[in-house]
């Protein structure tokens, strides 16, 4: 259900069925909203049990899902079929996998998060290019299906038999500051982010706390306005460049080009968590896909389409990966769940704004320059934005008590 696959099934669905490319883009964002209802509710689940039985569940709802988007000919059934789909990738999948990656790790976690994120670009840079090709061999009926197996198998048996919620559970540690022999923290940078300006023992905010915190607001508004691009992009790319004349195949490697740069940037990106403020990073790769967008309006051939669309991607990949880390640095692991299942209804609510706001564009203008225009300038006030989100300090145990 990610938007980057969605995209090639726009052309071949709105063109059969008869629908207008707003009504296709608005179950994106219907499923999105659903999903900012029911993140916090489980950001309290994976804090409490983990996020493997989470995991599974939502790959089985998935694949049962997407085996029926096969049978679709009214837009009540695509609505019906594809919103709670949407809504699981949004929330259950994008908040739970994350989660548990920065539960197990501490200095090891950009390098995990960046992980999760090249086998996620893998995956959009390989399904959108298979999906195409059933669709142009076969029809799009039967590439649903396919999604729906494949996520099946995948998805469900390997989160139930491999994902506990914290090493703790399991009599372990996870990996923490390196030390020197006098217990002093080693210093490898100096940076504000630096492994040697975090303290010792780990920060663990409470959502209470975290709430008051200027940095949580700035955050959240930051991850929605990031995402809210990404997003809008990410399902009209394709569309844009088939509209330019481009086959639908050749138009596919845009959303290919775009999910393999992401896989590249989560390497990249995480190699320079750790020397670098977090905030300096997050404002760099708003930029780089603000530079995405507006060289995606301005394309009209796969020459210049290509790089326009690894830019994007590779600044998508910072944003999901500084995302996912900065809350978790921030915050702490003991609430991290609640946290994150909060400020998901922001950067939930970003990306149904994104699909639907390009869709309904289109639609009365004839073309995508001014969505993507649009996007350019969130993604530059973004960035500029974000760099005030200096790191929380955590309130002095005393104060909670006589607060109390």
């Amino acid at each position: 259900m990610a938007v980057a696959l969605l995209s090639v099934f726009v052309i071949p669905m709105t063109e059969e069925l008869g629908w207008s490319r707003g009504l296709f883009s608005g179950a994106v964002s219907l499923g999105g909203l659903c999903a900012v209802v029911v993140s916090p509710f489980l950001g309290r689940w994976l804090d409490r049990y983990g996020a493997g039985t989470l995991i599974a569940v939502s790959s089985l709802l998935t694949a049962i899902l997407a085996g029926g988007l096969s049978l679709v000919s009214h837009p009540l059934a695509f609505y019906a079929l594809y919103v709670p789909g949407r809504m699981i990738f949004a929330g259950p999948l994008e908040l739970g996998i994350p989660t548990a990656i920065s539960n197990w790790f501490i200095r090891r976690r950009p390098l995990g998060l960046a992980v999760d994120s090249a086998a996620k670009g893998a995956g959009l840079a390989v399904m959108p290019l298979v999906a195409q090709f059933i669709i142009s061999g076969w029809d799009w009926r039967t590439a649903w299906i396919f999604l729906g197996v494949l996520t099946f198998i995948m998805g469900v048996i390997p989160s139930l038999a491999l994902v506990a919620r914290r090493p703790e559970d399991m009599g372990l540690e996870p990996d923490p500051w390196p030390q020197l022999k006098n217990g002093s923290e080693i210093n490898t940078s100096g940076g504000e982010h630096s492994i040697g300006a975090q303290a010792l023992s780990e920060v663990n905010f409470t959502v209470r706390q975290a709430l008051r915190t200027r940095a949580f607001w700035i955050l959240a508004v930051f991850s929605g306005a990031g995402l809210m691009v990404q997003a809008g992009i990410s399902l009209h790319q394709v569309s844009h460049y088939i509209d330019q004349g481009i086959p639908a195949q050749f138009a596919a490697l845009a959303a290919a080009t775009f999910a393999v740069s992401q896989i590249f940037a989560g390497l990249i990106w995480s190699a320079m968590a750790r020397r670098v403020s977090i905030r300096y990073l997050m404002c760099a790769s708003a930029f780089v896909v603000a530079i995405g967008a507006i060289s995606t309006s301005a394309s009209q051939t796969m020459l210049t389409g290509i790089p326009a669309a690894a830019t994007v991607g590779f600044g998508v990949g910072g944003l999901h990966l500084l995302i996912r880390l900065v809350w978790a640095d921030y915050y702490g692991r003991e609430n991290l769940g609640s946290i994150r299942g909060l400020t998901m209804s922001a950067q939930v609510g970003g990306q149904a704004l994104g699909p639907i706001l390009a869709g309904v564009l289109f639609d009365v203008t004839g073309g995508y320059q001014l969505p993507f225009t649009i996007f350019t300038v969130s993604a530059a006030l973004a960035g500029l934005l974000v760099l005030t989100a200096t790191p929380p300090r955590q309130p002095a145990p005393q104060l909670e008590i006589s607060a109390v």
